[in-house]
């Protein structure tokens, strides 16, 4: 999941930006206001840490901003302003969460989770997909109750794929997904990590890779940009296929399995 840190202190965005990283987190932070407006022209994030005394425009205008142009982005202010109609005033412009510093990274971490569980409608903190299970909290991917080892980038591409079923995403906004500014992004990347999905399901019983195939399954646009389909919750073999992962590049003839 993809974080906007918006934080004029060097110390705490510092502190912070690690702190969320170490917990699977993607983070992009600024300093001020009017670069926080900037970042989130790009409807990419997830959630937003929001300081209230940021310099060249103060929080709270952003998020009212944000609010008046029918963003739902999930909000949570973390400041040092902690009157109670400071609380107040926050929360009614919009934000989902108030935070006072200091605070624990865990119980943020914690905050951000269940923020993001009540955006995606769920009421569980565990993900389930048949016999597939991804626990947010403990980082662990469960098939038929076993673990399943996967990197944290594996576990970030099936967390998108399982908060949002049904969903059909590109391979530019998987990659939006996992990926932060300055980070290195190799031109096939996510068909890897997909790959090796795959190959874990491979292993699996046809009950689990079942699971795995309702929440990677390949679903294509002939018209557009190439596109990894990510369909959940529909007949297994949509568009002729029930393979985890194929990649589709303008029509249907130029499919490549991974």
């Amino acid at each position: 999941m993809r974080l906007l840190l918006v934080e004029d202190d060097e110390m705490i965005g510092e502190s912070m930006r690690a702190g969320m990283r170490l917990d699977g987190f993607v983070v992009d932070w600024v300093s001020d206001g009017i670069a926080a407006e900037l970042a989130l022209r790009n409807k990419v994030y997830d959630a937003i840490l929001l300081d209230l005394g940021l310099p060249r425009k103060d929080g709270l205008e952003v998020l009212k901003a944000l609010r008046q142009r029918k963003d739902t982005t999930p909000c949570l202010i973390v400041t040092a302003r902690d009157s109670i109609p400071g609380r107040i005033a926050g929360l009614d412009c919009g934000a989902d969460d108030y935070i006072v510093k200091p605070f624990d990274l865990n119980e943020l971490s914690a905050r951000i989770r269940a923020v993001l569980r009540r955006q995606s409608g769920r009421a569980e903190s565990v993900i389930h997909a048949g016999a597939l299970t991804l626990n947010p909290s403990t980082h662990e991917v469960r098939l038929e109750g076993r673990p399943l080892p996967v990197s944290s980038r594996e576990f970030s591409l099936l967390e998108v794929f399982m908060t949002r079923p049904g969903v059909v995403y590109s391979r530019d906004q998987l990659e939006e997904k996992l990926y932060g500014w300055g980070d290195e992004i190799q031109s096939n990347t996510v068909e890897v990590y997909i790959h090796s999905l795959r190959k874990n399901s491979a292993k699996a019983s046809s009950r689990t890779y079942e699971a795995l195939d309702t929440c990677c399954r390949a679903n294509h646009d002939v018209y557009t940009r190439a596109a990894i389909g990510l369909v959940a919750g529909g007949p297994l073999g949509v568009h002729g296929t029930g393979e985890l992962g194929r990649v589709y590049e303008g029509t249907p003839g130029g499919a490549a399995n991974l």
